[in-house]
């Protein structure tokens, strides 16, 4: 039952909402800041004399709390799918051209894509219930109480809103905070931030919601997802949320030809340097979401949208001297000191050199006047030398010959640009960093064993190898600095959880050359075990998906190391996932059959395709030989793979033709389910314009 003080504390909630909106969104504030600030003090008040009222999306809730917070890793309802990017106006109109040809004339929404990390924000009633990262497009991270601080995005709405619905952005930090947050650290002697982008993606994982409150996040709203959205384009849905109270950007635009977009992406290309923000490109959307449905997706990416990135920025500086890194693989990394320059809105201090053979195309020397660029990497690279500036006593640059930080003697393997240190098991940076590797979240995800945890167990002679991981205990860790029993405790129960992580991510945490997260889920999906990619041979090694012939003497050199095998049988006795966990069969029609899939198709992806046939006790193959029975053949199937399969005569079976030999749709539950799911993602996503 509603009392004064609720009608009170009501009041105030509703009119700080209010003036939030207008100061942060629509940029017209009706009050001063000490008034605001009168405004959050009485409420924090009541709020604190009256906690029965408690509401987690007070206005108090800007303020962050000190309370130390773990994310919890969410499932998106609607993936977070990537775009695919073009750098040319010719591969743009190349992308414009395929959609009027399949769609007839079209109508684009050009927007400004921001330099930040994106965000879906989950709304019920009108309020705001959840926020999550993308993470990797299937799950994130829940970060609501964080995203509960920046002041420009709403926690509760006004007007016509649905009951239920996701909204997608992109929170990033402004110049002005950017500065003043390095400024801050700089003065307490802390590593600085390299740009805005990995800022705002720290700050938003910070463990205290008080302290994200205080870093100056912004977050700009693009694209709405729903079940129940009534909008027919993409435009009317932004003018919708613009009118909720979401913080939409002012600059989008319609364009209605292939000139249209040209002119405002060179618009923007100059304009964007006057901007208080981060952006690197243009993104380019169909605007009607009939057309969007009919065209579809890519496995990674809607066929409706494109990202046009702009082109770096340069900056011309004085090289001042060369630092090497050394990465987990022992790859030795160049990386230039640089006299301080000004670049696309950030202080740049450093730049990477890429390896030796870099540095002497591009016959760079220590005091060289060089021009750095930005492009997408997280360090710049320089890209020439001004040779009109080069002093007359200049040296050619000498690259190193032993490891800065073992003193190896390097190597250079035959078809690889970068040296490397042989030490593996001596050399201090690559002893951290497959530690590091191994225990990161893609891989055994064991939380607490932080990068300084790590080092500060290595120096205490408790961690030399990712095996060791397994015989710490909790007593050991407790009695080193900066840890206690609480972190240990929790550091030990997150080593025995991931004993139980599938046998796939273990196999990318070992760390082997070339195989990175999807490589290992092939292997682990091909070999079943790790016993059996221990002991196969190259030929065998090939067999398997996106494996070539690096990434097989990789495989084989990594195993035949005695210390790796030493590793990995500790691991066995530790109680790893050594093998693919068992799927159950749905019949064994395709057993003893090897099928390559090959091209595009219309109602399944190729990856519900290969799972099909496991199901039904089929292996999958990645290339066309003599023992193939057939191929699932789609759309612009490889040319290659049709020659091989008339050569051999092997049949080719279409993806209907497929569907029939397995039982069809209505005799199989297990193809029903993945087509109905995918026909409703489909419709999730498209029709309701969900994604990024």
């Amino acid at each position: 039952m509603a009392t004064p003080i609720f009608d009170e504390i009501k009041a105030l909630r509703e009119a700080l909402h209010h003036h939030n909106r207008k100061y942060y969104v629509e940029n017209a504030p009706e009050i001063s800041d000490f008034e605001f600030d009168q405004m959050m003090q009485q409420l924090i008040d009541l709020e604190a004399a009256h906690p029965e009222y408690a509401d987690e999306n007070s206005p108090t809730m800007r303020v962050g709390s000190d309370k130390t917070s773990e994310f919890q890793n969410v499932k998106h309802r609607y993936p977070m799918l990537s775009l695919s990017n073009t750098y040319s106006i010719e591969s743009l109109n190349e992308f414009i051209d395929r959609i009027d040809k399949e769609e007839g004339a079209t109508e684009f929404v050009c927007e400004l894509k921001f330099d930040g990390t994106a965000i879906s924000l989950t709304y019920e009633n009108g309020r705001l219930v959840r926020a999550v990262t993308r993470g990797d497009g299937e799950s994130g991270d829940d970060v609501t109480a964080n995203v509960r601080t920046i002041g420009s995005i709403p926690l509760t709405l006004t007007g016509d809103y649905p009951a239920e619905f996701e909204i997608r952005g992109e929170i990033f930090m402004p110049y002005a905070s950017f500065d003043r947050l390095n400024a801050e650290r700089e003065a307490a002697g802390e590593q600085l931030f390299a740009n805005p982008r990995n800022a705002a993606a720290g700050t938003l994982k910070q463990q205290q919601s008080s302290i994200v409150a205080k870093r100056g996040l912004d977050c700009t709203l693009y694209q709405i997802a729903s079940r129940e959205l009534p909008f027919t384009s993409h435009w009317e849905a932004l003018e919708a949320a613009r009118s909720w109270g979401f913080k939409v950007s002012k600059h989008a635009r319609i364009c209605r030809s292939a000139e249209d977009i040209r002119q405002y992406i060179e618009y923007w290309d100059k304009a964007r340097k006057e901007l208080p923000f981060p952006t690197d490109g243009v993104v380019i959307k169909v605007n009607d979401f009939a057309k969007r449905r009919r065209l579809g997706f890519t496995s990674k990416s809607p066929r409706w949208a494109v990202a046009y990135k702009f082109k770096a920025e340069q900056a011309l500086t004085r090289l001042v001297s060369v630092d090497f890194q050394v990465g987990r693989t022992g790859a030795i990394t160049p990386v230039a000191n640089l006299e301080p320059v000004l670049l696309a809105g950030t202080v740049v201090k450093r730049a990477t050199l890429h390896n030796a053979e870099q540095i002497e195309l591009l016959d760079i020397r220590i005091g060289d006047m060089v021009y750095v660029e930005k492009g997408g990497e997280i360090i710049p690279k320089i890209t020439e030398v001004e040779l009109s500036e080069r002093k007359t006593d200049s040296a050619p640059f000498e690259y190193i010959t032993h490891c800065p930080e073992c003193g190896a003697l390097l190597v250079r393997y035959e078809g690889e640009a970068k040296h490397y240190c042989p030490n593996q098991g001596g050399c201090r940076p690559q002893i951290l960093g497959r530690i590091v590797h191994f225990i990161r979240r893609k891989a055994l995800d064991i939380d607490g064993l932080g990068t300084e945890t790590v080092e500060l167990l290595h120096e205490s002679g408790l961690l030399n190898n990712i095996a060791d991981i397994y015989d710490l205990k909790a007593v050991d860790i407790a009695a080193l600095p900066r840890l206690g029993e609480r972190s240990a405790d929790n550091i030990i129960r997150s080593i025995n959880a991931s004993k139980s992580v599938p046998f796939a991510r273990l196999l990318f945490g070992l760390g082997i050359r070339f195989v990175g997260e999807t490589t290992a889920k092939y292997l682990a999906a091909h070999f079943k075990s790790l016993d059996a990619v221990m002991a196969a041979s190259k030929e065998q090694l090939l067999e398997a998906e996106e494996v070539g012939d690096k990434i097989a003497d990789a495989i084989i050199e990594y195993f035949a190391d005695e210390d790796n095998r030493t590793i990995v049988n500790r691991l066995r006795i530790a109680g790893l996932q050594f093998e693919e966990e068992a799927k159950e069969l749905h019949s064994n029609c395709l057993e003893g059959k090897n099928i390559v899939i090959s091209g595009k198709f219309l109602d399944h992806t190729r990856d519900e395709l290969k799972e099909l046939i496991e199901l039904h006790g089929g292996k999958n193959q990645s290339g066309v030989s003599a023992n193939t029975d057939f191929i699932v053949a789609g759309e612009n199937m490889g040319p290659a793979k049709l020659q091989k399969a008339e050569k051999l005569g092997v049949k080719i079976l279409s993806e209907s033709d497929f569907i029939s030999l397995i039982g069809g749709e209505s005799q199989n539950n297990s193809t029903a389910t993945i087509v109905v799911e995918k026909e409703e993602k489909q419709e999730n996503n498209i029709v309701q314009g969900s994604l990024f």
